[in-house]
């Protein structure tokens, strides 16, 4: 009986930490972004066409590994996330002069 409440302590305790953080997460990215809408798209670890970069390190974090390629007229960066082999990766991000313009998602 005693370890039941304790289970159900710590876990209430975690869950009102979880909150808290969350909470706090999002004051902060709103007062540096501005906007709700953007702001829950990164709470949600979304990403989409027309994001900048720090947006998407925001949202997702820092990638495993970046390919960079400079243009003549452009700089093309591949974002890679969630590694599954060595070389493999599940997500890739393309970034063009610092805005997201497409991805490869694996499943």
């Amino acid at each position: 009986m005693e370890l039941i409440v304790v289970l159900v302590i710590v876990i209430v305790a975690w869950v009102a930490y979880s909150n808290h953080r969350d909470k706090k997460r999002r004051e902060a990215l709103f007062a540096k972004y501005g906007d709700s809408e953007i702001v829950n798209k990164i709470m949600s670890k979304s990403f989409w066409q027309g994001q900048t970069p720090e947006q998407l390190t925001d949202s997702l974090g820092d990638p495993v590994d970046i390919d960079t390629k400079v243009l003549k007229t452009k700089t093309k960066e591949v974002w890679k996330y969630n590694e599954t082999g060595k070389g493999r990766f599940a997500l890739r991000i393309t970034v063009e002069d610092g805005i997201v313009v497409g991805w490869d998602q694996k499943s």
